[in-house]
């Protein structure tokens, strides 16, 4: 189990990063060095960084300079912080000049939305609040929420509805956005972008989400487990990986009610949840597009994910069906 840093360390290390200057990062001709590696939590999950560069003080700025760059982005998107950006869109129903990064990210989201016929929506919190109210009661019906506080919340949803520009970003009253299920993906990416900007070219950043950058300096993968879903701290499988992202979606996450009936995963066509798949996992060339699609192949059947695999950018899709049955979807 890997050790989470204090959210005071944490802060500590931010803070120092952000005085960091590019001259900071000259690079030294030396011998390669052992990798650096960084271990802390990020938009409420363990994260990781572990890069690999000639000199190791270098590759400690570096390791700052990430953790600075996804602090920012974390509190812009977190539903977890008070003062972040989304909670005060929810708070609001508005943000006027909203941060770069919020518009490409609820444009994204919107985009995804498209592709999938509506089944990956960004606007499904209302279907957790009422879930996690439900739930929280002493005498809650096992049964779940009563067919009609669906309804009302399903009348909530819609990131259609939603109006993004550089100026402001829009909601009709009642709705409410949760980024949780690719907010994970877009912050690796941010992260691996800067890496790769500084000349970083094997690393392995896993904000959420795990993305390889190129493969090991000795020429191997990078070896991705995922997770078994009925066995805690166990490995199910393991994906070779070089240059690409994964991620692993799954009802398991979370569950509302002891015979797991009810998770995390909510489908915004019917407001129930999903229960397709044990877990689905997803490669791309971006965390970004993985994160969003396992979350959303997690609520379609087998032959959904064929058909709009060749429309999306996903190399192959890992299933884990309810039989605990491997299946393997390739683009």
């Amino acid at each position: 189990m890997m050790q989470a840093l204090t959210r005071r360390r944490f802060i500590r290390i931010s803070a120092t990063a952000a005085g960091l200057g590019p001259l900071s990062l000259g690079r030294p001709a030396r011998a390669e060095a052992a990798p650096v590696t960084w271990r802390g939590m990020m938009l409420g999950a363990v994260a990781t960084m572990e890069i690999h560069d000639d000199d190791r003080r270098r590759a400690e700025l570096l390791i700052s300079l990430a953790c600075a760059e996804a602090r920012r982005l974390e509190r812009l998107f977190s539903l977890y912080l008070d003062d972040s950006a989304l909670v005060e869109l929810n708070r609001k129903g508005i943000l006027i000049d909203p941060a770069a990064e919020m518009v490409d990210l609820l444009s994204i989201s919107q985009h995804y939305s498209t592709l999938t016929g509506g089944v990956f929506d960004v606007t499904v919190q209302p279907l957790w609040d009422l879930y996690a109210r439900h739930f929280a009661q002493d005498d809650a019906n096992p049964a779940g929420p009563e067919a009609a506080e669906v309804q009302t919340a399903l009348a909530r949803i819609g990131s259609g509805r939603m109006s993004i520009s550089r100026d402001r970003i829009v909601m009709p009253r009642g709705m409410a956005v949760t980024l949780n299920g690719i907010a994970q993906g877009y912050v690796t990416d941010k992260v691996v972008d800067l890496l790769r900007a500084h000349g970083i070219a094997r690393s392995l950043v896993d904000m959420g989400e795990a993305r390889a950058i190129g493969s090991r300096p000795d020429g191997r993968p990078w070896d991705i487990g995922i997770a078994d879903p009925d066995i805690a701290d166990r490995t199910q499988t393991v994906l070779p990986i070089v240059d690409r992202a994964v991620s692993t979606s799954g009802g398991y996450g979370f569950r509302f009610d002891s015979k797991a009936r009810f998770n995390h995963l909510f489908d915004p066509r019917t407001g129930g949840c999903a229960l397709h798949h044990r877990s689905v996992t997803t490669v791309s060339r971006s965390a970004t597009a993985a994160d969003a699609l396992s979350t959303a192949f997690s609520l379609m059947q087998e032959d959904e994910i064929r058909s709009l695999l060749p429309r999306v950018d996903i190399d192959r899709v890992h299933l884990i069906d309810e039989a605990g049955k491997s299946v393997e979807l390739v683009a």
